[in-house]
């Protein structure tokens, strides 16, 4: 008989909120499969846990994912676990979980901490409709894509930013987003747990002066229904494409500065302007 996955949630800073069920889980499966074998290891010995874990992250996935769920055919349980919060989100627990899928393996969850929802509950923030958009990538044109494909977002969204990296994020989402509402939720069930509800300018001014500490949970307010009554219709932004054409601009390079300007999809303006040509 086959075993099972059982996708676990851990604290993401206060121990107290690891829940009966995740340790008697624990305590019950065969192994365990963690980010960081090290961060496990204490999480264990706190909780008088024994068991055997193996390392399951970005960089040995696709060697590892197989060989867990190898063991999981021949008859073993595992517990996936993060260093924190919820496994698979935003996260290569999602890969493990999609092998066993398809390898017709249950998936359990044991449902517990999750830093995005943590972050909207305590925000303030509009959050009858939001979306995760996880962490900005560092490349600059898959960042740069990434904030005008949400420029025109409604919803409320979410962001992951580590420290280090905060002050560029917020710096490129006053010039992308405008300025919007913002709260930064930082160090959360920590000790020092802050949520600081402003605006992206006065964040941008703040850390360009103060260093930032903690790994950073942002909630950045939705495009609102005034900012859009500006925005010039398809055939205005067109008939600037054509004027650039005339200018002897490329057609790629034409619609790119085009849709950059009003923070539309260069795809779908690409596609009605090859009308042009």
């Amino acid at each position: 008989m086959s075993g099972k996955l059982y996708v676990v949630a851990t604290p993401i800073g206060n121990l107290g909120d690891f829940s009966p069920r995740a340790i008697e889980t624990l305590s019950a499966v065969d192994f365990i499969a963690a980010e960081d074998t090290r961060v496990g290891a204490k999480l264990l010995n706190k909780f008088d846990i024994k068991k055997p874990q193996v390392s399951y992250y970005e960089h040995n996935k696709r060697e590892r994912g197989p060989q867990i769920v190898e063991r999981l055919l021949a008859g073993e349980s595992c517990a996936i676990i993060t260093d924190a919060g919820t496994p698979a989100i935003s996260d290569p627990g999602v890969d493990l979980v999609d092998l066993c899928r398809d390898a017709g393996l249950e998936v359990v969850s044991v449902p517990g901490p999750s830093a995005i929802i943590t972050a909207l509950s305590i925000s303030g923030m509009e959050c009858g409709r939001f979306c995760f958009e996880g962490f900005l990538s560092t490349a600059k044109k898959s960042r740069t894509q990434h904030l005008q494909e949400t420029a025109r977002e409604k919803r409320t969204m979410v962001f992951y930013e580590a420290p280090h990296k905060l002050l560029r994020t917020l710096e490129d989402m006053l010039k992308y987003y405008g300025d919007r509402p913002i709260a930064l939720c930082r160090e959360l069930t920590k000790l020092h747990e802050e949520c600081w509800r402003t605006t992206l300018s006065e964040a941008v001014r703040h850390y360009g002066e103060t260093t930032p500490k903690g790994e950073f949970v942002l909630i950045v307010a939705g495009c609102s229904d005034t900012e859009g009554e500006d925005e010039p219709d398809e055939d205005d932004m067109l008939e600037e494409v054509r004027a650039l054409l005339e200018q002897g601009e490329s057609l790629s390079a034409a619609v790119k500065q085009v849709a950059l300007t009003h923070g539309v999809s260069k795809n779908a303006l690409y596609n009605r302007a090859r009308e042009l040509k």
